[in-house]
């Protein structure tokens, strides 16, 4: 969880570190990073969800655009945990806490789930994807605002899919002026999951720069 810090200035992540971890996974290449990249489609090959294609983990995206150097700039926050993904091949998600609401829960996707994922009003099936859920969902507004949350808000115990290691929700999505966030970091079990604290470390402390507090809880699910 990532807390914002009443004027403290958002900074810039330097120019040095982003071509440093750009430098250093164009050297390691598409062959030095292979195993990890299998450990993390393997982790999402759940049931029916086939992780290729247009389907593929965000940190694969993130990985291609860093070759071609076209590695996106989007905003402070979405900026670090970005290139964390990319220094570590795991896919990342970062979301506005405070639309989400504080029940939240883990699980694979239900036939039938899908959100928008886009400003164009692009949707993603979620069914049998590794998914972050809202049990309680503040609605968003057609500005980009979240409305206040209602007793009808409330969702079943199985919440609301928002976030997920391919594409993640319009609906908390971190625009201007969010106080709150959260980053999930999607990480195999084995050797290749061996670096998932330092990705959590280097998070905390590149996203620390900007805001009052981090803080950091690592979990396994079965």
């Amino acid at each position: 969880p990532i807390s914002a810090g009443g004027n403290r200035p958002v900074l810039a992540l330097s120019a040095e570190r982003f071509e440093d971890v750009i430098k250093n996974t164009r050297a390691k290449g598409q062959e030095g990073w292979a195993s990890r990249i299998k450990a993390v489609r393997d982790l999402l090959r759940n049931g029916k969800y086939k992780p290729a294609g247009r389907a593929k983990p965000s940190s694969e995206y993130l990985f291609a655009a860093a070759l071609a150097g076209e590695f996106p700039s989007v905003n402070f926050f979405v900026d670090a945990v970005n290139l964390a993904s990319l220094k570590y091949m795991y896919p990342m998600s970062i979301f506005d806490a405070d639309r989400a609401g504080p029940k939240l829960v883990c699980r694979l996707g239900a036939p039938g789930e899908r959100y928008v994922f886009n400003s164009g009003g692009q949707e993603i099936d979620v069914e049998d994807l590794i998914c972050v859920c809202a049990r309680t969902l503040k609605i968003a507004t057609t500005e980009g605002a979240a409305g206040a949350a209602e007793e009808g808000d409330m969702v079943s115990a199985r919440g609301v899919p928002i976030v997920n290691p391919v594409r993640d929700s319009m609906a908390t999505k971190l625009f201007e002026g969010a106080r709150n966030a959260v980053v999930a970091i999607y990480a195999p079990d084995g050797p290749e999951g061996a670096d998932l604290e330092a990705a959590a470390a280097d998070v905390a402390r590149w996203c620390g720069t900007a805001c009052a507090r981090t803080e950091t809880r690592l979990a396994s699910l079965p």
